[in-house]
């Protein structure tokens, strides 16, 4: 249980450190080998076709967010932009909705997930939430609020994942408290409570947590997205494998040459700029 809930969140050059602590703790226990069946060549499929590399790290955080999904209601993928956090929740929608078609797996082993994308801080919190108009004291509906409903009337086993895109802060995310704890209910000015089923999932992508508030944190699992454990290889080799197709007419040769003139100097050469080089 400790593992589940920290090595997610912890930085690669802090997993040496938790390690050692927890063998100090439990020494002479070993962690339980967890076999997650066909999920991972669902998700080294689902990889795949995304054109997208599925290296150990790209499945880890995979499988990271599928185990924290399953035990907590909300939870937060954290890392900086470019470092892949949507492309992890995306991989693991489309495992997930292919596994639900295999008649050959258990009933409900997995269900089909919607997702429900919303950028927070690209509106106003009237319109997140909704609010009563002063003139015609009508109420208008936000889109949290609406996309919320939708999820929790759907009576099929279907999963639903309610994403807000964008940085957390007080000014909004205070209102997300008691959906995030054990109420499980949004609380709405109208007076309207609607309360999440077992099969919605609030998911927070922010790139980090310097604004977020405390008691929203630690009512939310988390995942953290380090772009420097991916490195730079998975990226050359996706973008080798979009190469148009008259670019295969080139002996196999060039490609191959192509790639090791790309891990050999386009890494050195950016760690170059970002070590020694100063913006201006």
């Amino acid at each position: 249980a400790l593992n589940d809930v920290n090595v997610p969140k912890f930085l690669k050059d802090d997993l040496p450190l938790f390690a050692n602590i927890i063998t100090d703790l439990f020494p002479d226990t070993e962690p339980p080998v967890v076999e997650y069946g066909e999920l991972k060549p669902a998700l080294m499929a689902a990889l795949e076709k995304a054109a997208m590399q599925a290296t150990d790290y790209v499945m880890l955080k995979c499988i990271q967010l599928y185990d924290t999904l399953q035990v907590r209601h909300g939870m937060m993928l954290v890392g900086p932009t470019g470092g892949g956090k949507t492309n992890t929740y995306k991989a693991l929608q489309a495992a997930m909705t292919f596994l639900s078609t295999d008649d050959e797996l258990p009933e409900a082993t997995f269900q089909k997930v919607h997702t429900h994308i919303i950028n927070p801080k690209a509106i106003t919190q009237a319109q997140l939430y909704g609010a009563f108009d002063e003139v015609t004291h009508e109420w208008s509906d936000g889109i949290a609020a609406e996309e919320l409903r939708i999820a929790v009337r759907d009576t099929s086993p279907d999963k639903h994942w309610i994403i807000f895109d964008g940085p957390v802060d007080a000014l909004w995310v205070e209102s997300m408290n008691t959906v995030l704890d054990d109420n499980k209910k949004l609380c709405l000015v109208s007076g309207e409570i609607i309360t999440l089923t077992a099969q919605v999932r609030m998911m927070f992508e922010v790139s980090d947590l310097a604004v977020a508030s405390p008691a929203t944190v630690s009512r939310c699992g988390m995942v953290y997205v380090e772009p420097g454990s991916l490195g730079m290889n998975p990226l050359v080799d996706s973008w080798l494998s979009g190469l148009p197709e008259s670019f295969a007419h080139y002996a196999p040769a060039y490609r191959d040459r192509l790639r090791a003139y790309c891990y050999d100097y386009i890494h050195n050469s950016v760690m170059f700029v970002k070590k020694r080089l100063h913006e201006i």
